[in-house]
């Protein structure tokens, strides 16, 4: 505790940066349904924005750890933001060329910087997790530490499906280019973070140096080695349940896309709600139980969400934030069962980089390396998801998140236990 007291700067950057990584992601998903409107846009190229962004943890993963042994958590933060400022303006470049003239160039800008982008969140995620994890001490205080920036989290990814909202007036019509101000808000939050990063004074933990025998013994710890399958599952739910519940709800339920979206923003508000929860029981709640119930939970509404009958519809609250008034949408009950797996979601990705690193001791960097490099699980269920759908229908699709919440559960009970630690 008395460490924790000695690092409050660090502590506050940290979650700081959990925040922006939240917000940057999460325009992945409104620019689904921009990319969508360039041209015949089935539901899997649609995701481009995500595949590039996803699969860049594949990429850089365990370079990234690799920096962080070499130099240093905050280094290797301020190198992270340097490369996501230049992501940013190429994705924001391929909303200046014609379209109309050159569709595949234009797409082709746009996922090279998605994909530049999405290196710059993977070396943030391998910084801010271990850094919180570490600060807090391990274990539940570790685990609380990161549920608590699991809360800002969310409340960026809710922020930032609000200001596109109140940004872009008709999501069903907006261009690339319409994204701009997001954007550029999004370039001036990397140029404010590397600021205040490079004066904020950090005691960085020892690192052993990055070596093979690290990369297979980190392997050899039985409950990672599950693990690093449960995040790349995980992120097939969190990311796969919001965004094809907006395709749904849009192409299928034919509602305004500018209402989706405001709806679909409150499945990242009830994160926000389940990591404040989760922040709050984090020391005295394992994270073994949260994944447990959580799983299980999750399991119960994508199955009802799938099967409830759609002609029973529930009014829907949600604010315009372009014109500040409240506003009410009929949707199907199973469609808010969807949205509540957002409370589910909150407390996954903290607990399972808790268990995961359980008693690592020196193979804590390169095992965040390899942690990092399974998010892009995000591009490959989102791309199984979207063939199911373009092959079946949307509510079919969810079938694949099911299959993720399973494995989850069974992680949960079976695969966390801890069967060795490093002396």
């Amino acid at each position: 505790m008395s460490n924790q007291k000695k690092q409050w700067g660090a502590i506050i950057v940290m979650i700081a940066l959990f925040a922006m990584i939240a917000f940057v992601t999460n325009l992945c998903n409104p620019m689904a349904k921009i990319i969508k409107n360039q041209g015949e846009i089935s539901t899997v190229l649609a995701q481009i924005g995500n595949y590039g962004n996803f699969v860049a943890y594949l990429i850089m993963g365990i370079p990234a750890g690799m920096l962080i042994s070499k130099f240093g958590y905050k280094k290797t933060a301020l190198t992270g933001l340097v490369v996501g400022a230049v992501g940013i303006l190429i994705q924001w470049f391929s909303g200046q060329l014609n379209a109309q003239e050159n569709l595949g160039l234009v797409f082709a800008v746009y996922l090279i910087g998605a994909f530049i982008a999405g290196l710059c969140m993977c070396i943030l995620n391998c910084v801010v997790n271990p850094m919180l994890n570490l600060l807090g001490g391990g274990g539940n205080k570790g685990n609380q530490l990161i549920q608590i920036g699991g809360v800002f989290n969310s409340a960026a990814a809710v922020a930032c499906y609000i200001l596109m909202g109140a940004l872009i007036a008709d999501m069903s019509k907006a261009k690339i280019a319409d994204a701009t101000p997001a954007l550029m808000i999004a370039l001036a939050i990397f140029v404010i973070a590397f600021v205040v990063i490079f004066f904020t004074k950090i005691e960085e933990p020892e690192q052993a140096p990055v070596r093979v025998d690290l990369i297979v013994g980190a392997l050899g710890f039985r409950h990672f080695a599950l693990g690093l399958l449960a995040i790349f599952l995980y992120m097939g739910i969190e990311v796969g349940v919001p965004s094809y519940v907006g395709f749904y709800l849009t192409e299928d339920m034919k509602i305004p896309e500018n209402i989706v979206g405001l709806l679909v923003a409150v499945y990242w508000f009830m994160m926000l709600i389940g990591r404040f929860v989760g922040a709050s029981i984090g020391s005295k709640v394992s994270a073994r139980a949260m994944i447990t119930t959580v799983s299980l939970i999750t399991l119960v509404l994508v199955l009802f969400g799938m099967y409830a009958p759609t002609d029973i519809l529930v009014a829907f609250p949600g604010v315009d934030w372009a014109k500040l008034e409240f506003i009410t949408q009929d949707i199907p009950v199973g469609t808010f069962a969807f949205l509540l797996v957002g409370l589910c979601t909150s407390v996954m990705w903290g607990s399972i980089f808790n268990m995961a690193v359980e008693g690592l001791g020196k193979y804590t960097a390169i095992a965040s390396g390899l942690f990092m490099t399974m998010v892009f699980g995000c591009a490959v269920m989102m791309f199984i998801q979207g063939l199911v759908a373009d092959a079946t229908n949307y509510i079919t699709s969810f079938w694949v998140v099911v299959f993720c919440a399973a494995y989850l559960l069974f992680y949960a009970l079976i695969g966390s236990r801890v069967t060795k630690r490093e002396e």
